[in-house]
């Protein structure tokens, strides 16, 4: 099949609620055979997250709560773009101000969906290397906790379903294929 035949069309819509962050929207939509339907999404400003690899190789995570789940996770760095902001701006920013770390170089890894099924949210994915420790600039109640781990330690806590944030996954996988060659980055100078 084409993707022309799966398209579906917005023939009507309306926002549903609209908070300080998230934005709800219900949409009435025809699918190619003429069936109406409705969809139901959040929009999203979009996102990074960022793989701090140190020069020994471990790699820098955050514990924090995510009061949805009313569990603490381990998670690489990650935030929303703020309007008008760069990925690449929002990535540094997010690195320098969560775990105080400056990196001398970038890459661009690839762009992850979610939660496709009802989020336009897109999380770009960035490596960040030669890292510089600094100050953290954490948010008012923003409380996160750094921890330094090996790509070893991490794949075993996601061998054994501890690992669960998918984006933190989908890092350790880029990680995984880039260190064993199989995949590449592109490294660039902090700007």
């Amino acid at each position: 099949m084409s993707d022309e035949q799966l398209t579906e069309r917005r023939i009507a819509g309306e926002q549903v609620w609209r908070g300080s962050f998230l934005d709800v929207r219900r949409d009435t939509i025809v699918q190619p055979d003429g069936h109406q339907a409705t969809r139901e999404y959040i929009v999203h400003p979009g996102a990074v997250m960022v793989v701090p690899v140190l020069d020994d190789g471990r790699l820098v995570l955050e514990r924090q709560y995510r009061y949805p789940l009313g569990r603490v996770l381990l998670e690489f760095p990650a935030g929303k773009l703020d309007p008008g902001e760069t990925v690449k701006r929002c990535a540094q920013r997010e690195l320098a101000e969560e775990t105080g770390y400056r990196a001398a170089e970038w890459a661009r890894a690839c762009v992850l969906h979610n939660a496709c099924a009802y989020s336009d949210e897109a999380i770009e994915i960035w490596f960040a290397r030669g890292l510089r420790p600094g100050a953290r600039q954490l948010d008012a109640g923003e409380l996160i906790d750094l921890c330094l781990v090996s790509e070893a330690e991490l794949d075993a806590l996601a061998r054994r379903g501890e690992l669960t944030d998918a984006k933190t996954l989908i890092g350790l996988q880029w990680l995984q294929k880039w260190r064993a060659g199989l995949w590449s980055l592109d490294w660039v100078a902090e700007s």
